[in-house]
């Protein structure tokens, strides 16, 4: 990273801080507890997971993983267990999900209702089970983001889906990939229609800073914009990418091209940014085994400061 991108962190950093309680909303998102954890993405493990899952959760708990972040819920299931289950066997390793990924869509909301499905009733229900804190959509049907009325429409569920959440003690959220800040609806950027148009107090928002600059985001730029709504981040480094669509794929922290200041972005989603959740995810390996890459990463934040 350039001295003068180092320098903009800087400035950022500075700036955030005022803003951050500038308004009665951010106010009220200051006083929403949140512990403080690194944690895992499963879907960094994917294929670990879907081989032998109880040993893929075993070798990241002796790693010293403490928080795992789901990517695979299916018919009331995740990883092929039911909640109560799945659960239990976290607990038994000393475990546990603060976090979940189920995209939210059109089968989640009943128009001639006006309510939610059984089917998003039930990821609710499910993640309470779980003690999750927040519920996260990671991305949104291409059909409602190519139509501003219709993303407008399920910016208003969005907050309705925070509504249901909070009567469990949990807060819906949404996980950014890259669209998100390549594409725009009447000369709008896609995250600014979202993010203006949803409750901070309702709806959290965890930041990719991997997926973010392959849409062309600067991750620092954006939490400066939308100070203390990033309740939890994807720590991701990234290198020029060897195959795909992508311009950048991700690889171990601190081994990246200078693309992301990755240390220098945690911090300031830390001190400055509200960020609690530090969820570490990893999606591509040069060559290396994805287990392997998780090792070296958690002992990297741990080297950070982040335990």
């Amino acid at each position: 990273m350039n001295q003068s991108r180092r320098s903009f962190l800087r400035n950022s950093a500075m700036g955030l801080g005022a803003l951050a309680f500038a308004s009665p909303t951010l106010q009220a998102l200051a006083a929403v507890k949140y512990k403080k954890l690194v944690g895992v993405q499963l879907y960094s493990v994917r294929d670990d997971m879907r081989k032998d899952p109880q040993a893929t959760l075993n070798a990241l708990a002796e790693m010293g993983y403490k928080y795992v972040e789901h990517a695979n819920y299916i018919g009331r299931k995740f990883y092929g267990w039911e909640a109560k289950e799945f659960k239990k066997r976290l607990d038994d390793l000393g475990m546990k999900m603060p976090s979940g990924h189920t995209v939210m869509g059109k089968l989640h909301w009943d128009d001639a209702k006006n309510d939610f499905t059984d089917l998003w009733k039930y990821t609710v229900e499910d993640a309470a089970v779980m003690g999750q804190e927040l519920v996260i959509s990671p991305s949104i049907d291409m059909g409602i983001r190519k139509d501003k009325n219709l993303l407008l429409k399920y910016m208003d569920i969005f907050n309705k889906s925070g509504e249901l959440c909070q009567k469990s003690g949990m807060r819906f959220g949404y996980h950014n990939h890259d669209f998100e800040f390549s594409e725009k609806l009447e000369g709008e950027l896609l995250y600014d229609i979202m993010l203006n148009n949803t409750d901070p107090t309702l709806v959290a928002q965890q930041l990719d800073i991997g997926n973010m600059i392959n849409g062309g985001g600067i991750p620092a730029e954006v939490m400066k914009k939308f100070p203390g709504r990033f309740v939890s981040m994807h720590v991701k480094d990234e290198v020029p990418s060897s195959a795909g669509h992508e311009k950048f794929e991700s690889t171990v922290l601190g081994k990246g091209s200078g693309q992301i200041d990755v240390q220098a972005l945690v911090k300031l989603g830390d001190k400055e940014g509200g960020t609690k959740h530090f969820i570490i995810e990893q999606e591509a390996y040069q060559g290396l085994q994805p287990l392997d890459c998780m090792k070296e990463n958690i002992a990297i934040m741990r080297g950070w400061g982040y335990k």
